[in-house]
């Protein structure tokens, strides 16, 4: 288990293809395309902190996030490797928490001078590239690396993204693709 700051920043609307030929072009490793599923579960009394139980297509991570600014290095995360999705949910539930919506969204996974660079798809909402690094001028240098415009990031969580675009996710307990 760790405890972490993230550096992490997204660029909205982005064309999923024209991204793939930029992260080719720039030496990019790509590690595979994947559904994600996640549950996510309200912490009581604590504003800004949930857990979430997601299931990436190869492992399974227990997550406790928190959310101190919306700058880029604003959220601190500390997560663990669980052995079963469905068994963490189960063993959640019995300690009294229960989903408050169950989320899935694909993702192509990419490393770029040790940046993690993700092209995430969600329903309802256009693509974003997530860039993950390990201080805000690492993010800033890939998304540079790209060619892409460091003012165009922004560090807002999911839940802001889908209020972007007229969304508002909380309600919405199956967020899926079909």
């Amino acid at each position: 288990m760790s405890t972490q700051t993230e550096f992490e920043a997204k660029i909205l609307n982005v064309d999923p293809v024209k991204i793939r030929a930029m992260l080719v072009e720039a030496g990019a490793e790509h590690h595979g395309d994947r559904l994600q599923r996640r549950y996510v579960y309200d912490i009581p009394g604590r504003t800004g902190t949930w857990v979430r139980l997601r299931d990436n297509g190869t492992a399974a991570t227990l997550c406790v996030k928190e959310i101190l600014t919306d700058a880029i290095d604003g959220v601190r995360e500390t997560e663990t490797r669980v052995g079963d999705f469905d068994a963490t949910n189960a063993i959640l539930g019995k300690l009294g928490y229960q989903p408050k919506a169950y989320q899935e969204n694909r993702r192509s996974s990419w490393s770029l001078n040790g940046a993690a660079v993700e092209i995430d798809e969600w329903p309802l909402i256009p693509p974003y590239l997530e860039v993950e690094g390990t201080s805000g001028d690492h993010v800033h240098e890939a998304v540079r690396t790209l060619g892409l415009p460091v003012d165009e990031l922004t560090s807002e969580n999911t839940t802001l993204v889908y209020r972007r675009y007229g969304i508002g996710i909380e309600p919405i307990p199956r967020l899926t693709f079909g």
